[in-house]
C-alpha cells in the first residue's frame, strides 16, 4: 500500500513538472500577462492531467512568485516585481523564450555590479583551498578549450566563478553562483559559443590576483570578463534569437 501511494505520488510530481515548465516558461516570456486567470480545470483539460497534477503545479509557480491564489476567482499571474526572478528555473525559462535578450543583458549586468566587488572581496578573504580551486578550474578551462571540449570548460567555468563567490565570504553574493551558473549554461547552450582565449587569460588574471592578495587587480580582471561576455552576446543575439 505503502508502495502504491509512493509512485502514485512520483508520477503526479512528473506530470507536475512537464505542467509547471510549459506554464512557466509563457509566464516568464509574456504569453501570460500579469492578472491573467489560470483555473485549474483549464489546465487539467489542456494538458489532460488531473486536478491534483495541476493543483501541485500552481503550487510550484506560486512559490517561484509567478503566481497568487485569489478565492473565487481562481490563480492570477503576478506582476514581475513579484517572481523570483534569481532562481535558477525562472532565468532559464527566459533564456528559452523570446525574452532571452533581456535575461542575459539583466543578469550580465548583475554580474557586473558583483562579481568584481566579489572578486576584490575574494583577495582578503579566500582560504588557500580556495585559490587552488579557482587556478585548476583556469588550467582545465584552457585545456577544454584547446580539445572543443565546451562541456568541461562549462563545468571548469562554473566553479571557478561559484568558487570566486563564496571565497567573497558574503553569503548573499554567494547564492548568486546558481545565476551565474543559469547564464554560463545558457551561453553555451543556446548560444554559438567559442570559448575566447582572452577571456581565459583574465580568469587565470583574477586566479592569480586572489592568490596574491590583490584587489584592484582582481576587480579589473573580473569587470573584464563579465564586459567581455555581455558583449559577445550582444552580437550573437540579433540573428540568433527565435519567438517562443
Amino acid at each position: 500500500m505503502v508502495a502504491v501511494r509512493y509512485h502514485s505520488a512520483m508520477a503526479v510530481h512528473s506530470l507536475a513538472v512537464d505542467v509547471v515548465d510549459s506554464l512557466g516558461r509563457r509566464i516568464v516570456n509574456g504569453h501570460l500577462q500579469p492578472g491573467d486567470v489560470l483555473r485549474l480545470d483549464h489546465i487539467g483539460t489542456e494538458f489532460n492531467v488531473s486536478r491534483s497534477v495541476s493543483r501541485e503545479a500552481m503550487r510550484v509557480l506560486e512559490s517561484l512568485g509567478l503566481v497568487v491564489p485569489r478565492r473565487r476567482v481562481g490563480v492570477l499571474v503576478s506582476a514581475r516585481s513579484d517572481w523570483n526572478v534569481l532562481h535558477p528555473r525562472v532565468i532559464r525559462w527566459g533564456l528559452e523564450g523570446r525574452r532571452r535578450p533581456q535575461t542575459l543583458e539583466w543578469i550580465s549586468q548583475l554580474r557586473a555590479a558583483v562579481e568584481p566587488v566579489a572578486a576584490a572581496m575574494a583577495c582578503t578573504r579566500a582560504t588557500q583551498q580556495d585559490s587552488i580551486t579557482m587556478s585548476v578550474a583556469v588550467t582545465r578551462m584552457t585545456q577544454a578549450a584547446a580539445m572543443r571540449d565546451l562541456e568541461t570548460y562549462l563545468i571548469a567555468d562554473e566553479e571557478f566563478h561559484s568558487t570566486l563567490l563564496s571565497a567573497s565570504d558574503n553569503p548573499m553574493f554567494a547564492t548568486l553562483r546558481h545565476s551565474v551558473s543559469s547564464l554560463l549554461e545558457g551561453r553555451t547552450e543556446l548560444m554559438p559559443f567559442e570559448p575566447n582565449l582572452q577571456a581565459i587569460a583574465w580568469h587565470r588574471e583574477v586566479a592569480d590576483a586572489v592568490a596574491a592578495r590583490n584587489p584592484d587587480a582582481a576587480q579589473a580582471a573580473m569587470l573584464n570578463i563579465v564586459e567581455e561576455a555581455l558583449d559577445a552576446m550582444k552580437k550573437e543575439l540579433p540573428r540568433n534569437t527565435e519567438p517562443f
